[in-house]
């Protein structure tokens, strides 16, 4: 049985010609992509489209890629943020009802969709 969770994933904000929302991808599995109205629902979504995958190349009796095998990171860092950020996140995430892994992922998410202008 292979966990979900190992395999890591890419979200990016859709544009609303896009259709809005967020999409989810997994670089292990090219064709393996989803979306959702939030980062939450992208994610479940992803996790279930994911499971779709791996169930069908079983069913085939092909291989499962491993985690990773793209050669991209891990998915997990750490980040030293003052105290005072750590605590803004915090009450954040409690005002909004969210974890606070939850939150930042959303803050880089939207960071990262935004275009640069110069």
């Amino acid at each position: 049985m292979h966990n979900l969770d190992d395999y890591p994933f890419e979200i990016r904000p859709l544009t609303p010609v896009e259709g809005g929302g967020y999409l989810i991808s997994y670089p292990d599995f090219s064709e393996c992509i989803s979306d959702g109205e939030s980062v939450e629902e992208a994610i479940a979504n992803g996790h279930e489209a994911l499971s779709a995958v791996i169930a069908a190349l079983n069913s085939k009796g092909l291989a499962i890629p491993k985690p990773n095998s793209g050669g991209v990171a891990s998915g997990k860092f750490v980040a030293r943020v003052p105290k005072s950020i750590h605590a803004q996140l915090t009450a954040r995430a409690k005002t909004e009802g969210v974890s606070l892994n939850t939150l930042v992922l959303t803050f880089l998410a939207e960071g990262l969709g935004r275009r640069v202008h110069h």
